[in-house]
């Protein structure tokens, strides 16, 4: 019976992360077709075959992309952003949603300064924190931060999005080769996600041995 019990589970923990994978995308495509067919249903009557929200909602975000590369384009858009960057409680949503988007945005990623993921480790420590350097100097920030080398790093929280900034000196970040995806992913589960075994390794259920125990010492009474 416990065999089938681990059996059940370990099938269980293999199948869910695909099943609720394929829901969250169904429900994406479904909400995208929707909503475009909503949009298009004056121009193009009961015309439809099954993707065609999806097709035109890339198409509109490549199109979108290709017109803010222009100078024009992004004048115009810093004029529709107003609104969003003037009412206070709307300001600051916008601009904490901006922020955190461009920092994902590929002219972004090719600054020496961003996403690198680093292990924060202080002097005389052991403790080691895993985080994302944001920042590489306090040049533009307001006065009062310490002088010196020192760089801005997020932290990660893990099973809920947030977390903090600290600025640190940079002798006290190690790099380490990590995406900031999978760095990010890491952290939301705790990092609990095993390590992946080495190819043609097989997976041994059967738990370590325990050490031997070390001898007694001959001369004690």
């Amino acid at each position: 019976m416990k065999s089938l019990y681990k059996y059940f589970f370990r099938g269980l923990i293999a199948i869910l992360p695909l099943v609720l994978t394929l829901y969250v995308l169904y429900v994406i495509v479904a909400w995208m077709e929707s909503l475009a067919l909503g949009v298009l249903h004056p121009f193009i009557g009961s015309f439809y075959f099954p993707g065609m929200g999806l097709v035109l909602a890339v198409a509109a975000i490549v199109a979108v992309g290709m017109m803010l590369s222009k100078e024009r384009v992004r004048r115009l858009m810093s004029y529709v952003e107003w609104p969003f960057t003037s009412i206070p409680v709307i300001k600051s949503i916008y601009s904490s949603l901006k922020s955190f988007a461009d920092y994902f945005s590929p002219a972004n990623a090719t600054r020496e300064s961003a996403q690198q993921v680093v292990i924060l480790r202080m002097p005389g420590n052991e403790m080691e924190v895993v985080g994302l350097v944001t920042r590489r100097s306090t040049a533009g920030l307001p006065e009062g931060f310490l002088p010196g080398d020192r760089v801005a790093v997020y932290l990660p929280m893990g099973y809920m999005i947030g977390g903090y900034t600290v600025f640190v000196p940079s002798s006290w970040l190690t790099p380490i080769d990590m995406s900031v995806e999978e760095a990010m992913r890491s952290s939301l589960i705790a990092w609990m996600a095993r390590t992946e075994p080495a190819p043609g390794a097989s997976v041994d259920d059967t738990p370590p041995a325990a050490a031997p125990a070390a001898p007694q010492d001959q001369g004690r009474a």
